[in-house]
């Protein structure tokens, strides 16, 4: 996994409220357990029309957005069914943060695991960060995780909290089997003992 330490980026201002996982990924993509190849799928039904042609409307087919990083999107992002397609989309497409007020629990906790950095802030903020947002590819907001801080493209600093071994991981690019991965020599010295207390097993 990617290790996150600060970002600066496009930000694309979603604003719509209970943005859920089968908006984000929808069920027909979930066929896969490949990592790779759902970003072009991304929000599909929001990209696309029926015969699959760009919306023009929708934020991330508007030239300033192809290239977003980071999402500023209104209050419950995340919610739905429990799909870990979700992060993994956001991902391929290249979002590497989401700002919101909220998220939902399974959906929060899978970012992590993906070195996807979601980040609540308070409505006040958030609405800052929109305006920001909104003025396009040259306003680039900057994530700083080892300073715990959003700051605006004209230099407003915002600081988050984060629970310090979630930080931990992104800040050292470690998902599950990473931490586990901590642990080898330790694991290593245990199967050592074993092999010679229990040569049978």
């Amino acid at each position: 996994m990617d290790k996150f330490t600060k970002l600066t980026g496009i930000a694309a201002p979603m604003p719509l409220v209970n943005i859920d996982t089968d908006m984000i990924i929808p069920k027909q993509f979930l066929k896969t357990i490949q990592r790779s190849g759902l970003g072009k799928n991304l929000f599909d039904e929001l990209r696309y029309d029926a015969a699959g042609n760009e919306n023009p409307d929708f934020v991330l087919n508007q030239p300033a957005y192809r290239a977003s990083e980071i999402i500023v999107a209104g209050d419950n992002f995340g919610c739905g069914s429990s799909r870990e397609h979700a992060p993994w989309a956001l991902l391929d497409f290249g979002i590497r943060c989401v700002i919101s007020t909220s998220f939902a629990d399974i959906f929060y906790n899978n970012c992590f695991k993906n070195g996807i950095l979601p980040i609540v802030m308070p409505q006040e903020v958030v609405d800052v960060l929109m305006d920001d947002a909104r003025r396009g590819s040259n306003a680039r907001i900057t994530v700083d995780l080892e300073e715990m801080k959003v700051v605006t493209s004209d230099g407003q600093e915002f600081p988050f909290t984060l629970d310090p071994f979630r930080r931990h991981c992104l800040l050292n690019g470690l998902d599950d089997i990473g931490l586990t991965m901590e642990k080898s020599s330790a694991i290593d010295g245990f199967e050592a003992k074993m092999e010679t207390a229990r040569p049978w097993i």
